[in-house]
C-alpha cells in the first residue's frame, strides 16, 4: 500500500511554489520521494517555512523564476527542468491571484464598479497562466504517455461567496464585497479540468481539480470570526491539511481518477 503514494524518481512542478500553499505542496512531494521544482515570479519566498528552506538548501526543491502568463518563459523553463532535474510527470497549477483585502477599495467594492483592468489581470494569471502551463507541460506528458495534472480551484469555484461575511466591514463604512473575478476564474478551472481529462485520457495524462476552503494565514480577527461562523468544522484549514489530497492525486493511488474535483473545505459546501 505504501507504494501507491510513492513518487520516487518523479519530477514534480508546482507553480506559485514560493507561496503559502506552494511551499506545503513542495515539501510534501519531497517527503514522498519526488524531485521538486517550484515556478514563481520571485526567486525566493518572502516568508518561508524552515522545512522549505532546508529542502532548497539540500537541492530537493529547485526554484525557477518565470511568469506563467508568458508562454516563451514557460517553454524555456520546461526545457531547463527537463535537462537539469528530469522530465516532469506531475504538474500542480497552484499560482493564482485575487483582489487582496488591502487593495484599493474599488477592487473590493460593489460589482457594478469593479475595474475591468483588475478583472483582466486576474483572468490572465488564473486562467491563461494555467492554460499555458497545461499546454507546455501537459503536451510533453501526453507524448510520454503518462502524467498527473492537479489544478487548484476553490470553494468559490463551486459556490458563490457569502457576502454576509463582510457585513462587519460595511457597518464600519466600507462598501466591501468579495469580488467576482476570483470566483469566475476558479469555476472556469473546473470545466477546463474536465476538458483536458477527456482530451488526454487515452494519452495517459490524468487531470483533476482540488478545491480548498480558506487557509489560516493570520487574517484579521473580525474576518475570522465571521468566516468561521459559516464553517461546519468551525475553523479555517491549517496550511498542511491539503497535503493528503495532493499526494493522492499526484500518485498512483488515484490511477483511475480523472476529471474529478476533490473538495477539502471543512464542510463549507455541504450546506
Amino acid at each position: 500500500m505504501k507504494d501507491l503514494f510513492n513518487l520516487e524518481g518523479t519530477t514534480a512542478v508546482v507553480t506559485g511554489g514560493c507561496g503559502q500553499l506552494g511551499q506545503q505542496f513542495c515539501n510534501t512531494l519531497v517527503y514522498y520521494g519526488a524531485k521538486v521544482t517550484a515556478i514563481d515570479v520571485v526567486e525566493k519566498p518572502k516568508v518561508a517555512s524552515e522545512e522549505f528552506l532546508t529542502n532548497c538548501d539540500k537541492g530537493k526543491i529547485k526554484i525557477y523564476r518565470a511568469n506563467i502568463t508568458v508562454k516563451k518563459e514557460i517553454e524555456d523553463i520546461h526545457e531547463k527542468i527537463s535537462s537539469e532535474v528530469g522530465t516532469p510527470g506531475v504538474l500542480i497549477n497552484n499560482a493564482a491571484i485575487d483582489s487582496p483585502p488591502n487593495a484599493p477599495l474599488e477592487e473590493n467594492g460593489p460589482f457594478e464598479t469593479y475595474p475591468l483592468e483588475s478583472l483582466q489581470n486576474i483572468l490572465n494569471v488564473n486562467i491563461v497562466g494555467t492554460f499555458i502551463c497545461c499546454q507546455v507541460f501537459g503536451n510533453m506528458m501526453a507524448k510520454n504517455g503518462k502524467g498527473s495534472i492537479i489544478n487548484i480551484s476553490s470553494i468559490y469555484g463551486n459556490v458563490s461567496p457569502v457576502q454576509d461575511i463582510y457585513e462587519y466591514k460595511r457597518k464600519n463604512g466600507d462598501d466591501w464585497y468579495k469580488p467576482a473575478p476570483y470566483a469566475i476564474t476558479k469555476s472556469a478551472i473546473l470545466n477546463f479540468t474536465r476538458y483536458l481529462a477527456t482530451y488526454w485520457a487515452k494519452k495517459g495524462v490524468r487531470v483533476n481539480t482540488l478545491s480548498p476552503a480558506g487557509i489560516f494565514n493570520n487574517q484579521d480577527e473580525d474576518f475570522l470570526t465571521e468566516y468561521c461562523k459559516r464553517m461546519p468544522l468551525g475553523r479555517m484549514a491549517k496550511q498542511d491539511e491539503l497535503n493528503g489530497a495532493i499526494i493522492f492525486l499526484a500518485s498512483e493511488a488515484s490511477s483511475y481518477m480523472t476529471g474529478s474535483n476533490i473538495i477539502v473545505d471543512g464542510g463549507w459546501t455541504a450546506w
